[in-house]
């Protein structure tokens, strides 16, 4: 284990630091100053913050305060989905199932009566074969629509978050 950090390891009176003595004693309300925090890590995380500190050319204590506010926020993001996106989530998902109760039967029996009648007018091609047929074209169409929506989705997102940045 090492510890991060260059501070001065000299006793205060009562036992810590003088930067600690120092922090503690400080007053938190409206202090937006940077604290000492003392923390032991593995060799790993030793050398990866090292590695970030000299890549990025700053300091071990910023590249740790760095990889401190990312775990902060990894931390905050795995408590799920907040409620209110839940919800609005779950209401755009029960009305896209509305949507396709609705719209699905009559595509669904477009296709077979167009199959059928089709098949009844003179055309040497079998009922079964041209379903088969219009099924192909249609779940190509379909791929084609949702990867276009699928896209646009995720431009509309990000230039969102751009904003929202």
């Amino acid at each position: 284990m090492h510890r991060l950090g260059s501070q001065s390891t000299a006793e205060s009176p009562r036992g810590q630091s003088p930067a600690r003595a120092k922090s503690e004693s400080s007053t938190s309300s409206g202090d937006h100053r940077l604290r000492v925090l003392s923390v032991k890590v593995d060799d790993d995380l030793r050398r990866a913050i090292d590695a970030y500190a000299t890549a990025q050319g700053v300091t071990r204590s910023r590249a740790a305060s760095e990889f401190l506010q990312i775990a902060r926020v990894a931390i905050n993001d795995r408590e799920g989905i907040p409620n209110a996106r839940l919800t609005e989530l779950q209401e755009t998902l029960e009305g896209v199932r509305a949507l396709l109760h609705l719209i699905g039967p009559p595509v669904i029996a477009t296709l077979r009566l167009l199959a059928h009648w089709s098949s009844q007018s003179g055309l040497r091609v079998g009922e079964d074969e041209l379903l088969a047929e219009l099924r192909f074209v249609a779940a190509e169409e379909w791929e084609q629509i949702t990867t276009e929506a699928e896209r646009d989705l995720h431009a509309r997102a990000l230039a969102t978050s751009e904003l929202g940045s």
